[in-house]
């Protein structure tokens, strides 16, 4: 990843440009405070906005954008099929649902949010006859590990794109980065700030101050640096624009190492192998 500013990407397998860093919208209530955190991010110069239909914030997301001043063009938009629309009709319908409530007409990339057992096979042939009809311009997974992963690769036409999964200094999951990256899957992280979690951690907080960063600012710079694409949530419009600021500084490449040996895999959110959703 060559990491340069606020508008730089990342290339995906199939050549799409994904910005290497957005606005994650977990959480985040719809109405008023998801299109003032889109519309903070967008005036900021993000051009990578993450939601989910389960996020039920879709309609405030695309009001911001609908009323940004920035192109839609210019900016990546995420969705995801959730797990009770998992199928593959009910997929094709949930896309559907998706666009409208957006008002846009394509998503930039579109994930199956869950692995659900016996059901994410057909979801994915349905995601990939979106992509053959060009109404997505890339799929991807999320929360998939390596065993999912190789089982969806037995039957899929398309390998995904994108895999995006719980990320950050306590749950590095090296070898499953490493499987995503021999078979060009993007990894991309979610709650890389583990809900507020790292900042109670000492070691990030001494990195921190050896760099003169805030620990937030360290450890979305150390995604980066580890090649994943990372979507911080806030709804504050200052933490939305400090978080960006992290481009002005490299970690040491000891100093990344240093990072990856706080790794407990630990989560904050659900275990893809016991989730009962």
């Amino acid at each position: 990843m060559n990491i340069t500013d606020l508008s730089g990407t990342v290339q995906l397998s199939n050549g799409v440009q994904m910005p290497y860093f957005g606005l994650g919208v977990f959480k985040t209530n719809e109405g008023k405070e998801v299109t003032d955190a889109v519309t903070y991010a967008l005036d900021a110069g993000y051009r990578h906005i993450d939601t989910a239909a389960i996020y039920k914030n879709e309609e405030g997301v695309g009001q911001a954008i609908a009323a940004s001043k920035t192109d839609r063009k210019e900016i990546f938009l995420t969705s995801k099929v959730w797990n009770a629309d998992q199928g593959y009709d009910q997929t094709l319908k949930a896309y559907d649902a998706s666009l409208e409530k957006l008002k846009t007409d394509y998503l930039d990339l579109y994930l199956v949010h869950w692995p659900v057992k016996g059901k994410y096979k057909e979801t994915w042939r349905a995601l990939e006859q979106l992509y053959a009809d060009g109404r997505v311009k890339a799929i991807g997974v999320s929360n998939f590990l390596q065993h999912h992963l190789e089982d969806l690769l037995q039957s899929a036409k398309v390998i995904p794109m994108v895999n995006q999964l719980e990320f950050h200094p306590r749950l590095v999951q090296q070898s499953l980065l490493d499987f995503c990256q021999q078979h060009h899957v993007q990894y991309e992280a979610w709650s890389p700030l583990m809900q507020g979690k790292i900042f109670d951690i000492p070691e990030l907080k001494a990195l921190a101050a050896k760099y003169g960063v805030s620990v937030a600012q360290l450890v979305l710079r150390w995604d980066l640096q580890k090649g994943v694409v990372t979507i911080p949530k806030s709804i504050r419009q200052d933490r939305i624009i400090s978080n960006a600021e992290i481009f002005n500084f490299e970690i040491s490449t000891e100093d990344v190492a240093a990072i990856e040996k706080l790794d407990k895999g630990e989560r904050v959110g659900p275990d893809p192998d016991t989730f009962d959703f």
